[in-house]
């Protein structure tokens, strides 16, 4: 099995964003400077505007294509998940948006869909991201929409992708719960331990630790692993 060519996951991005104590918006609006915060409180209200278009095309999405250059490279994520749910497009819309959009813009879509796609109708976006080797949309892949809906065989896979490509296991969201008791996923992380091994590659350190997970048993106390940047009720 050769390795794909990868581009590293950032460490500092706009999802990593704490958003705890306050709601995304106003954590987002404080990191801001005063001319990307007038712009994204306008696209925000357009977005709210099922009325707001330019040519043929919803404001909101002329918008999303904005973000990076308005809100720089570092806040654009939270800003354009921001808009999304402004928006509320139906599922039919993330749908093209995602097919049609820029690297930047899939990500968005993949990480606000929690809140925008209460049933699995979205599972064909989040197959078709984990099909790559962005690592990046990798990442936003296994968020909580795929803990939630995505089946045992795929999930496991995603979690293997997520090896495979360096992908910290951080980000996979509800990784104790599901993989706890898991005899599949550990024969699978044997396996491939074992390959690497074989092969002279160093096992990378997060496969022991989601091995260790799926031992029988209570899972491990884990934090809340709820995206950021998610509306807060």
């Amino acid at each position: 099995m050769t390795h794909p060519h990868t581009t590293p996951v950032p460490d500092n991005t706009s999802l990593d964003l704490d958003a705890s104590s306050a709601s995304p918006l106003h954590a987002l609006r404080t990191h801001l400077a005063q001319p990307a915060r007038d712009w994204l409180d306008r696209a925000l209200a357009e977005a709210a505007n099922p009325a707001a278009t330019q040519g043929s095309l919803p404001a909101w999405e002329l918008r999303l294509a904005e973000a990076g250059r308005r809100c720089g490279p570092t806040y654009a994520d939270t800003a354009r998940v921001l808009l999304l749910y402004a928006a509320a497009p139906t599922p039919a819309d993330l749908a093209r948006l995602y097919h049609r959009g820029t690297a930047d813009e899939r990500r968005a879509v993949l990480h606000a869909l929690p809140d925008l796609v209460p049933g699995p109708d979205a599972l064909p976006l989040v197959e078709d991201a984990l099909r790559t080797n962005d690592t990046r949309l990798l990442a936003a892949a296994v968020g909580s929409y795929a803990a939630r809906h995505l089946e045992p065989h795929l999930w496991r896979h995603a979690v293997l992708k997520c090896l495979f490509t360096g992908v910290p296991v951080t980000h996979v969201a509800q990784l104790a719960v599901r993989a706890q008791g898991d005899g599949e996923l550990a024969r699978m992380l044997t396996d491939f331990a074992a390959e690497r091994t074989a092969a002279g590659r160093p096992v990378p350190e997060d496969l022991h630790h989601v091995l260790a997970l799926t031992e029988p048993g209570p899972p491990p106390h884990t934090t809340d692993d709820r995206d950021p940047h998610r509306k807060e009720s």
